[in-house]
């Protein structure tokens, strides 16, 4: 059932008109790197940021500026990252690599979701806090953010190589 559905998606006409493109194919994929590094670009300043990083700029300015940017990269990451996924889906499918990629992604998605939801988050954005802040749990889940989404990153370079 899966091997059919992923078959029909990648014999779809504008999937087979994206795989003989010479021009749109790279484009794509150029729009895929430019997600990343919007999203990475984003979250990895915030990260550091959380990890001690600048304590003279507010968490909440610095928030404000770069979570729009990440999610904006990682909507864009997505969109591109499909059309890619659709020109070879069973092969892509069949490859352990797409699945620890996918598993890492929405690992890193549900930390950064976990972390803006959670009480701490709310509080270490407050201004005029002590030098103790952010807590260890926020630390943590900004240690944790950089770790997953350098490992998309290699999953990704990686899957370059072998599809």
């Amino acid at each position: 059932m899966l091997a059919e559905l992923l078959t029909a998606l990648q014999n779809l006409e504008p999937v087979a008109a994206l795989r003989t493109s010479r021009w749109v194919y790279p484009l794509v994929n150029t729009g895929h790197i430019a997600g990343i590094a919007l999203l990475v670009g984003a979250i990895v300043p915030l990260d550091l940021r959380l990890l001690g990083a600048w304590r003279s700029v507010p968490l909440d300015l610095l928030s404000r500026v770069l979570l729009p940017i990440a999610i904006a990269g990682l909507c864009l990451a997505a969109a591109t990252g499909f059309m890619m996924f659709a020109v070879s889906a069973t092969k892509y499918a069949g490859l352990t690599l797409f699945s620890v990629k996918l598993t890492l992604i929405a690992a890193a998605v549900a930390n950064a979701l976990l972390l803006r939801l959670s009480p701490a988050w709310t509080l270490a954005r407050l201004p005029d806090l002590p030098p103790e802040f952010p807590p260890g749990r926020l630390r943590l889940a900004a240690a944790m953010s950089i770790g997953l989404w350098l490992s998309v990153l290699l999953c990704g370079r990686f899957l370059a190589y072998i599809a």
